[in-house]
């Protein structure tokens, strides 16, 4: 791939990097933390092609590959200086035009994902990727808990809640009622989970929380509707049929559908 190939590739790859990255795109991929490092890879890959074609410009087009690689040797002057001989149309004796090999086209390819990503926005991994992976909740993990925020009811993450109600056995919420929003999954064992995927550094390491609900639990809803739900901490466990790991409950007291938030990750 010339010079100028190459330039087009990266500076289609930076913009659809700075797309993603000044949206909420980028949320679906890494954690929001990652969100100054993209912008800072995107620009360098902006400016880079930006400096690749203005060079190319500048200074020509991409010297013939056939002849930079293979100059001519001089060669008999009854034969036009050249050292292969030429008819009278400028061909040469093995049926050639006198020009170097164009550039492979296949390089050209490597614009598709590209475009895939400036063209196509996939979904923030749901409940199918939630039902192929166990609860990322381990009983081996040890863990301090801080007090509740203020407010009633206290508006917790579905990993602090899940955490809390496994671990501290749900000393730290007592009594009190706690907010959680995240999206259905289907529970093998019947009804639904309250899950939200969590996150280490992107996409391809997320695995699910899941929290049972018992009591005035949400229905008519499909999987992958995202709620929020109002309820307090019940000793009630299930066991994940994935890994075997456990699955606390909230006793839901209400409930309401909601739009999936921009950031669907924890």
């Amino acid at each position: 791939m010339n010079r100028q190939a190459q330039g087009v590739v990266m500076l289609l790859l930076g913009g659809a990097i700075l797309k993603a990255s000044l949206t909420d795109m980028y949320l679906r991929y890494v954690k929001a933390g990652l969100q100054p490092f993209l912008i800072g890879a995107g620009a360098l890959l902006v400016l880079a092609a930006a400096m690749t074609l203005w060079y190319d410009i500048r200074h020509g087009a991409t010297v013939d590959t056939e002849c930079a690689d293979h100059p001519e040797p001089v060669g008999d002057p009854g034969h036009g200086g050249s050292g292969h001989p030429h008819d009278s149309h400028g061909h040469d004796s093995h049926g050639g035009h006198g020009h170097g090999h164009r550039e492979p086209r296949v390089g050209w390819l490597l614009i598709a994902p590209v475009l895939g990503l400036l063209l196509v926005a996939p979904p923030a991994l749901g409940s199918y990727a939630a039902g192929q992976a166990g609860s990322a909740l381990s009983s081996q993990q040890v863990s301090d808990f801080p007090a509740l925020p203020d407010g009633d009811p206290a508006e917790i993450s579905v990993l602090d809640y899940a955490t809390r109600a496994i671990f501290d056995k749900g000393l730290s919420i007592g009594e009190r009622r706690v907010k959680v929003t995240g999206f259905l999954s289907d529970n093998p064992d019947g009804g639904q989970l309250l899950t939200r995927m969590i996150l280490s550094c992107c996409a391809a390491d997320a695995r699910p929380i899941k929290v049972g609900l018992s009591g005035s639990v949400p229905t008519g809803l499909p999987a992958d509707s995202w709620v929020e739900i109002t309820g307090t901490y019940t000793e009630q466990r299930g066991t994940d049929a994935i890994n075997g790991e456990s699955i606390p409950f909230i006793e839901v007291l209400e409930w309401r559908p909601i739009q999936a938030p921009a950031e669907q990750y924890e």
